[in-house]
């Protein structure tokens, strides 16, 4: 009799291997070979009233612990998810993209361990360093590997400082995401080695050169992944923090034109709140978005920025005009819109259609060729 977990995980592979994630037969090998069903005995599926719960033993876990999603694992104390299991065709990805010919290599977020796990099948255990900031999580990757045979070097601590003692690294592959990449994963890198980190709206591959500097383009789809705390007990910012603000705030009050958009001024707002536009993730990552859907009008699209307590709140109130309310030092709308409305402009493109260069000093350059040449510099954010 066949094992429901073997044939699902064989299913999976073959899946990612048909539409391109996999393609090379190291990984191939490694995605047949490690056991998801190891690191998520028990996970959920899903947010709020779609989540579902799935526990070893129960008839559907096999099949859902293959599917191609997401396995959450861990929330924090304001209940959003701060550890899971990502989709597997992304991490497919980003590990075909994590072409390291050598070790050492050092991932950042240890999390359920199963992407240490896949690493460690490729590289040796030996020459695999973790770091995750949270000790629980450490603790349980730790002993999760041991039950398959790896013990690679797992360290507790925050991982945008990277991990010194082992560099320089034949590559640093991040699995949570960063508003900058950090300079010290830039150090410890040797030329020629290649970051691999969710920036952004999407996932940048970069190569170090001998300068201190690491360029290069995205991949092609957009992503979004846990962002990196700099402490366990960090709760990361919720939208319902400030649903009352920007439902009832006062401030200033202008008409402003919609650009044109094939779903109408509700289509361009989607976008604009949330979308995956590339130049808006990097020039605006803190800002919160929200969708808020009163029982008396029209929806309403809210932009918090929490640092500064700057906000917007946007309404359609015509085939091609909207209400924008807003309050607070910055002025989120009219930068997000300009940079909206230069994307819907250029045909739409994908994350990758730019270019990303980090100098040694840290300064962020953004460039996208087609259909006309474009640059963006990013300053530090406040968490930097």
């Amino acid at each position: 009799m066949s094992n429901p977990l073997e044939a699902a995980r064989k299913r999976m592979t073959r899946a990612m291997t048909g539409e391109g994630a996999l393609r090379s037969a190291h990984w191939i090998d490694a995605f047949l070979s490690v056991p998801r069903e190891t690191f998520v005995p028990r996970f959920t599926i899903g947010y709020g009233i779609e989540a579902r719960v799935y526990e070893e033993g129960e008839a559907d876990y096999p099949e859902a612990t293959y599917t191609d999603t997401s396995l959450i694992t861990r929330w924090d104390s304001g209940g959003s998810p701060i550890s899971s299991s990502s989709a597997p065709s992304l991490m497919a990805r980003m590990l075909e993209a994590f072409d390291s010919n050598a070790g050492p290599v050092l991932e950042i977020g240890t999390g359920t361990g199963y992407n240490c796990a896949l690493l460690c099948h490729h590289f040796g255990a030996d020459h695999v360093v973790s770091v995750d900031v949270d000790p629980d999580l450490t603790a349980n990757a730790r002993e999760k590997l041991a039950t398959l045979g790896y013990a690679p070097t797992l360290l507790t601590g925050d991982g945008t400082s990277g991990h010194p003692d082992r560099a320089p690294y034949g590559g640093i592959l991040a699995t949570c995401g960063v508003d900058r990449i950090p300079p010290e994963w830039i150090r410890q890198v040797r030329p020629g080695g290649v970051i691999v980190t969710n920036i952004g709206s999407g996932v940048a591959k970069l190569t170090v050169d001998e300068a201190q500097s690491a360029s290069g383009r995205f991949l092609p789809e957009a992503a979004k992944f846990m962002r990196a705390r700099p402490t366990p007990e960090r709760v990361t910012e919720k939208a319902s923090k400030y649903t009352k603000l920007i439902a009832r705030g006062t401030g200033k009050r202008v008409i402003e034109r919609l650009p044109d958009h094939h779903d109408g001024p509700v289509g361009v707002l989607r976008e604009l709140v949330h979308g995956h536009v590339l130049e808006i993730s990097l020039r605006q990552p803190e800002v919160v978005t929200m969708s808020l859907v009163p029982a008396d009008g029209p929806v309403m699209y809210g932009l918090m920025h929490p640092p500064s307590g700057s906000w917007a709140r946007v309404s359609p109130v015509a085939e091609h005009t909207a209400e924008v309310v807003s309050g607070g030092a910055l002025d989120l709308w009219t930068e997000r819109i300009s940079l909206l409305s230069g994307w819907l402009k250029s045909g739409r493109p994908t994350p990758g259609d730019y270019h990303l260069t980090v100098d040694s000093r840290g300064q962020h350059v953004l460039r996208r060729e087609k259909p006309a040449p474009s640059i963006w510099r990013f300053h530090e954010t406040s968490d930097s």
